[in-house]
């Protein structure tokens, strides 16, 4: 099997393997820190804050721990938004995440406001007019992912964080696939709440973590109260391997990242030469816009999507999002962008990572033109 879908997930690092089972025996509850193996579980998941604050560029204190991105965003849009009730209304951007869009849809729900959609360009970026005509002091929060998980397009995430702050709105960054693939320290550096997951930098699925400063951590109502654990936003006892797991993995991931984009980019570059050369009507979605290395979202006309992939069941590639992949519609992403229905269903979400070999990049190239060319032929 040849796996080139790296944005929906990615296999634990082996380092990152032996220390999530070498803190197994750290069982204790780390809550417990009268006795000398509750404070073990304690400091393995404080290393991991100090390990994911480095990666972020953000301070162990601004570090919220999690089960993942899709928990610390509704941690932080809902509470935020719970938090402001004077500015009931959200404003998100069409291409988010079904994660994030849901999240927003709870939090109006419960402040009595409403979800107001900016638009995307045809190149999958944000409409900043858009985007300012929407914002209003009547907004809490502006929500603009960093980098797109189907398309790998780069949003304006400075210019939005600039137009959010000037009307006195707060703004969500969702970092997942940003992290380890692009400058993640730039978030931090211009949203005031981000999230990003354990399992996009080969680490355990299980953990995630919202950043937030500790000044805006007052703000946030919490949604999950508990035993005051991660400063009172996230109750439930920590999940103490998976934790020391994604820290791990953060810091491998700042050392790596310097080596991984031009592999990466040098693969996607590769592939879509080589289907360009031996195939007609081949597009790439979001070319017009900076994109992620690692990822790139084809269109082949006249083949469906769903056909293509059965016919190469040894490669593993996307429709779209793992998500939205297990519904029966067409991306939203690219309806957004302006693409058919039609153009949508002929579309294939590829996105490589550290462990790809330029033999897997060959071989799946050839099988893709293959697969294209058969499923083009059954529809001749």
């Amino acid at each position: 099997m040849i796996y080139l879908d790296y944005n929906g997930s990615t296999p634990v690092d082996p380092q990152v393997a032996d220390l999530v089972m070498e803190t197994t025996a750290k069982f204790a509850n780390p809550s417990s820190v009268q006795y000398r193996i509750g404070q073990d579980a304690a400091e393995a998941i404080e290393e991991a804050r100090h390990r994911v604050a480095h990666f972020v560029s953000a301070e162990p204190r601004d570090i919220v721990l999690t089960s993942g991105a899709s928990e610390a965003a509704a941690i932080g849009i809902i509470g935020a938004a719970l938090g402001t009730p004077h500015r009931p209304n959200i404003v998100v951007s069409i291409t988010e995440h079904k994660a994030i869009l849901a999240a927003a849809e709870t939090a109006v729900r419960l402040t009595g406001g409403e979800v107001r959609c900016a638009l995307a360009l045809e190149s999958g970026v944000v409409d900043l007019d858009h985007l300012q005509i929407l914002v209003d002091e009547s907004v809490s929060l502006v929500i603009a992912m960093a980098a797109n998980n189907e398309t790998g397009v780069l949003n304006p995430i400075e210019a939005v964080a600039e137009l959010s702050h000037a009307a006195g709105a707060l703004y969500f960054c969702d970092a997942t696939q940003m992290a380890g693939k692009g400058d993640i320290g730039s978030v931090n550096g211009a949203a005031d709440l981000s999230v990003m997951s354990s399992h996009k930098i080969y680490g355990p699925k299980g953990a995630g973590a919202l950043v937030a400063d500790r000044h805006l951590q007052k703000v946030l109502v919490p949604i999950l109260p508990g035993g005051g654990q991660e400063r009172g936003l996230r109750g439930g006892t920590q999940n103490t391997p998976a934790i020391a797991g994604f820290g791990l993995a953060a810091e491998l991931a700042a050392k790596a990242w310097a080596y991984d984009v031009p592999r990466m980019e040098a693969f996607t570059q590769t592939l879509v030469t080589y289907v360009d050369a031996e195939l007609y009507g081949v597009s790439v979605n979001g070319a017009a816009a900076p994109r992620l290395t690692n990822t790139v979202n084809l269109r082949f006309e006249g083949a469906d999507s769903e056909a293509v992939m059965a016919s190469m069941p040894d490669v593993a590639v996307s429709s779209g999002s793992a998500c939205q992949s297990a519904v029966p519609t067409q991306s939203h992403v690219l309806l957004a962008m302006g693409l058919s229905d039609t153009a949508a269903s002929e579309s294939i979400r590829i996105s490589v990572g550290r462990p790809t070999t330029s033999d897997e990049i060959e071989h799946a190239s050839q099988a893709l033109v293959r697969a294209v060319r058969r499923v083009r032929s059954l529809n001749a």
